[in-house]
C-alpha cells in the first residue's frame, strides 16, 4: 500500500485525509516515480475550495501538482529514462502522494545544483512567471509593478522582469521589504495610499503589471492609467478580462519556459526561496498557511 492526501468533499483543509491506497504501477509509456517533495501553490487549495470549476472533478480526488522525486519504475516502450534518476514535475490532482505514475516527456531532470524542495515546488510557478513577464513584453525601459512580489509566482516574474534591465516595484508585506531589496525589487506596502506610494516611487509612471493579487491590484492599474494590454493578471482572470488585460498563466508558457528558469537558478542569477516545509502528515496545515498568503516563496511537503 502507499499514501496519498485526498478529499471526498469540496471545503478548507479539515476536509483533507491521509489515505492508504493501492501503489499505482508504471503502464507501457509510463514511469513511477516516488516521491520525495510536492510543492503547493494558490490554486490547489482554491480546487479543494470548490472554487476552481476548470480544475472540477469527480470526488473522491487527490491533490496538488507539482513534485520532485525518484524514477523507481520503467515501463514498457520507455527509452531515455532509468529507475534512479532525479526528476521533477506536475502531476495535477496527484503530486500529494507516494508515488506517481506519468509520460516521462512531461518530465525534467533535477539539476544537483537545485534542492528537492526547489524542484518540486518549480512547475506551476516557472511556468507562470515566465508567460506573464511575456505576455507584456517586458523591456529595459519599462518600470514594472509587480504585486505579492515575494509570493511563489511574483519572486520570480520579479527577478525575470529585473534580468531585462526593467525598474521592478513589488508590492509585499513589511517582513518582506528587505528580501526584495536584497533581490534588486523597489518594495512597497500594501493598504491605503498604495496609488500615491506608486507614483512617488515612479514619477514618470508605471508602464506594465505582473498581478498575482487578483482585482485591487487591476484597479490600481486602471488608476495608474496603465496600458491595458500591458496588465496581466493570474488571480482575477474574469475581471481582467473585461478590462481589456492580459491573463496568461502556466497554459500560456512557451515550451522551454521551465528549462530557462532552471538555467537561471543553475547559475546563480534566480533565486528560489521556499517559505516552509511540512511533513506529508500535515498537510491540512500546509494548505492552511497556503490558503492565508503571504508567503516568501513556496510551501512545500517532504513526502519521503
Amino acid at each position: 500500500m502507499a499514501r496519498a492526501v485526498m478529499y471526498e468533499a469540496y471545503g478548507g483543509p479539515e476536509v483533507l485525509e491521509l489515505r492508504e491506497v493501492e501503489e499505482p504501477q508504471a503502464g507501457p509509456g509510463e514511469v513511477r516515480v516516488r516521491i520525495v517533495v510536492a510543492g503547493l501553490n494558490p490554486v490547489d487549495w482554491k480546487i479543494v475550495a470548490g472554487a476552481s470549476p476548470s480544475y472540477a472533478r469527480a470526488l473522491p480526488a487527490g491533490v496538488g501538482n507539482d513534485f520532485a522525486g525518484i524514477i523507481d519504475q520503467v515501463g514498457e516502450g520507455v527509452t531515455g529514462w532509468a529507475v534512479g534518476d532525479e526528476v521533477f514535475g506536475g502531476a495535477r490532482h496527484r503530486a500529494l502522494a507516494d508515488f506517481v505514475t506519468v509520460d516521462p516527456a512531461t518530465l525534467r531532470r533535477k539539476p544537483e545544483q537545485l534542492t528537492w524542495e526547489q524542484a518540486g515546488s518549480l512547475d506551476i510557478a516557472g511556468r507562470t512567471a515566465v508567460a506573464a513577464v511575456e505576455a507584456v513584453a517586458v523591456r529595459a525601459d519599462d518600470t514594472v509593478l509587480v504585486s505579492a512580489a515575494a509570493g511563489g509566482v511574483g519572486v520570480i516574474s520579479s527577478q525575470l522582469a529585473l534580468a531585462t534591465g526593467a525598474t521592478v516595484i513589488g508590492t509585499a508585506s513589511e517582513a518582506n521589504h528587505q528580501f526584495l531589496r536584497e533581490l534588486g525589487v523597489i518594495p512597497v506596502s500594501y493598504g491605503e495610499g498604495l496609488a500615491d506610494r506608486i507614483r512617488s516611487l515612479a514619477p514618470a509612471g508605471i508602464t506594465a503589471v505582473l498581478d498575482h493579487h487578483g482585482r485591487e491590484t487591476v484597479d490600481l492599474a486602471i488608476e495608474l492609467g496603465v496600458d491595458p494590454s500591458r496588465v496581466n493578471t493570474i488571480a482575477d482572470k474574469p475581471y481582467a478580462a473585461e478590462h481589456g488585460m492580459k491573463t496568461d498563466g502556466g497554459g500560456e508558457a512557451p515550451g522551454d519556459a521551465l528549462d530557462r528558469v532552471v538555467e537561471l537558478a543553475v547559475a546563480g542569477r534566480l533565486v528560489l526561496p521556499i517559505d516552509t516545509v511540512y511533513p506529508l502528515e500535515r498537510a491540512r496545515d500546509a494548505y492552511e498557511q497556503l490558503r492565508a498568503g503571504h508567503l516568501r516563496g513556496k510551501i512545500v511537503i517532504r513526502v519521503n
